[in-house]
């Protein structure tokens, strides 16, 4: 399993709507220049968290996006699968596929297993956990 660039950059820019969710609605502008991602491929990712209700969109002056709820509400498991489609480390375990082996097959428990810990840690994880990390590592960085 590897998460693509619109998996990570989804979670970056959640990460960033929520450490500055007491400015109101923040322009795409602002968060792409902060985590130094193309405006033009969040442009991309914004109508896939749009669409599921991550996000709440206000256009003209002031306008930006800001999260729909709370970052201790939205798992990072919920924001990757949102984004990647699934977390399935083979195919088998997707929704909707069926393998002829699945019966008999000796390492199907062992993908069965690699699945369920990675939801269980992922979506053990919420957008104000990483955010409180982050701000803890800034705390813990001395500079003289």
């Amino acid at each position: 399993m590897k998460i693509s660039t619109k998996g990570r950059y989804a979670l970056r820019m959640l990460v960033d709507l929520g450490e500055h969710r007491n400015e109101g609605f923040i322009a795409l502008k602002d968060t792409a220049k902060r985590q130094e991602i193309s405006k033009k491929y969040l442009e991309q990712i914004v109508p896939t968290l749009n669409q599921s209700g991550l996000l709440i969109s206000n256009r003209g002056f002031q306008g930006g996006y800001q999260l729909a709820e709370d970052p201790s509400k939205i798992t990072v498991g919920q924001v990757l699968r949102l984004t990647e489609g699934s977390l399935a480390p083979v195919v088998c375990l997707e929704k909707g596929q069926e393998c002829s082996r699945s019966a008999f097959c000796e390492t199907l428990p062992v993908w069965k297993g690699l699945y369920r810990v990675v939801n269980d840690y992922l979506d053990s994880i919420t957008l104000q956990d990483v955010i409180d990390q982050a701000e803890a590592n800034e705390v813990d960085n001395y500079v003289i």
